[in-house]
């Protein structure tokens, strides 16, 4: 008697049918999706072709971007999850009176993920090697945005000798999460989520499709791609680390400092209007702090700007930088400097 002759063989037979055929057209959406992906990515790619040079630094490649003459160099580190592309406004600006160079966290961009975690000391042991491979002399003027702060305070504490100056471009603070309120708290795994679902979905090209990606080609070139998506993610969750790895670190003595935050007066969409102002003054306090961590520090807010202060008020940022490059110039520590 065959299989399908009673009722419930038939429906046991039909759902078998249904089930496989839906696997099946997952599948293929999955694999169109790969390729439509992998497709785009090089396309973008290939039209808009990376600045600099990769790098060796043990058995992967870092992205640098160097341009302009002049000593010291300034070193631009991005905030948590973002390319070099972040410094866009700035860096050609600054290549006008001082050599300037951007990069790529390992993963990020255009750099090969690399194999140690993506602590603040990590990366900066990450970042020394990239630069003395590329063949950047010190010594540095170090600028971090946001998460950045992190990895450019830990350099400092490193490699003290190499580092002529820093500015702080609404850097975060070891202490925000302890004195913003809880709620962001909220806030912030909700955006871990997202980024991880951005991971999950990047490789199939659903981010794409929908319209997630920058619309700037170059951005997009650099920034859609699974392995930022995941780079992103791993900075987040080993966040905490560099947290406790920056609030071990000491002063700065009297190094040429600029710290540089946001409006505290200018909407914020993204937040909840009853935590915009509490959120607002607990972190101008906290960049205030950050001014003190030298001798030689100052505190600017950056009116009519967001939290990217580097993409709304290019300006205000390559005038501390000048200014903290003149300031290393004059240092009767660095007498040696070229302009």
């Amino acid at each position: 008697m065959s299989d399908t002759s009673t009722p419930a063989a038939l429906s046991r037979h039909w759902l078998r049918m249904i089930v496989r055929s839906l696997i099946l057209l997952v599948l293929v959406i999955a694999t169109a999706g790969f390729f439509y992906e992998n497709i785009s990515e090089a396309r973008d790619r290939r039209f808009n072709p990376m600045p600099g040079q990769l790098v060796d630094v043990g058995g992967y490649k870092m992205h640098i971007d160097c341009i302009g003459q002049g000593s010291p160099t300034v070193i631009l580190d991005s905030g948590l999850g973002d390319s070099y592309i972040s410094w866009h406004k700035v860096q050609p600006q600054i290549a006008q009176f001082v050599r300037v160079c951007s990069y790529d966290r390992a993963g990020l961009g255009y750099s090969d993920s690399g194999p140690h975690p993506r602590t603040s000391k990590d990366i900066a042991g990450e970042l020394r090697t990239l630069l003395h491979n590329a063949g950047v002399a010190p010594p540095y003027i170090l600028v971090g945005h946001s998460m950045g702060g992190y990895d450019v305070r830990l350099y400092a504490s490193l490699y003290r000798g190499e580092v002529a100056g820093m500015v702080l471009v609404d850097s975060s603070h070891p202490e925000q999460r302890k004195r913003l309120p809880p709620a962001l708290n909220d806030l912030d795994a909700s955006w871990l989520r997202e980024q991880e679902l951005l991971e999950f979905t990047l490789p199939f090209g659903i981010p794409r499709l929908l319209g997630f990606c920058d619309t700037d080609v170059k951005a997009r070139a650099a920034e859609c791609n699974f392995h930022s998506a995941r780079e992103a993610v791993a900075e987040m969750k080993t966040f905490p680390v560099s947290v406790a790895q920056t609030a071990a670190t000491g002063s700065l003595g009297n190094m040429p400092l600029a710290v540089i935050s946001h409006d505290p007066d200018k909407p914020q969409p993204d937040l909840p209007e009853d935590l915009v102002k509490p959120i607002n003054s607990a972190w101008q306090q906290m960049q205030e702090e950050l001014s003190h961590l030298s001798t030689a520090g100052t505190h600017v807010i950056a009116r009519n700007s967001g939290h990217y202060i580097q993409i709304d008020r290019p300006e205000v940022v390559i005038e501390a930088v000048r200014t903290v490059v003149d300031q290393a110039r004059q240092s009767p520590s660095s007498s040696e400097l070229k302009r």
